[in-house]
């Protein structure tokens, strides 16, 4: 059984946007399953790398719409952007020095960041996205 399972309720109605959010979803089920099979750490350097990627790439997709639609509260999204990925460095630093506990704590922080994420601030910019034509 997966740790986090994909709801419609997580769906911000932009396809894109929704994959690229599946994806994080896949990625916190993969970890959690090499946790569950004592293979956490030997997954960990490909997770972080993947959610450095990710970040980049999901981020921007975002960023670009916002400021291409002047997205009102572009500058409070970002910095929701930029926490996460200062945080995601963070712990490829710790995992790097050597940290036992870091699956654990990288799986209930993308957990915690796609629900809280999507629900409190994604969707927010929906209407504004669908208002010009992205969906």
């Amino acid at each position: 059984m997966s740790y986090l399972v994909w709801d419609e309720k997580y769906s911000v109605d932009i396809r894109e946007i929704d994959a690229q959010h599946k994806r994080l979803v896949e990625l916190i089920n993969d970890l959690h399953d090499a946790m569950k099979q004592g293979k956490g750490r030997d997954v960990m350097t490909k997770v972080i790398q993947t959610l450095i990627d990710y970040a980049t790439t999901h981020f921007a997709t975002e960023e670009n719409y916002m400021t291409k639609f002047n997205y009102s509260q572009y500058s409070i999204h970002k910095l929701e952007h930029n926490k996460f990925s200062k945080q995601v460095l963070n712990f490829q630093k710790e995992y790097n020095s050597g940290k036992v506990a870091i699956t654990i704590e990288v799986m209930n922080f993308l957990k915690d960041w796609l629900v809280k994420h999507i629900l409190g601030t994604d969707k927010k910019y929906v209407p504004l996205f669908n208002e010009n034509g992205i969906s």
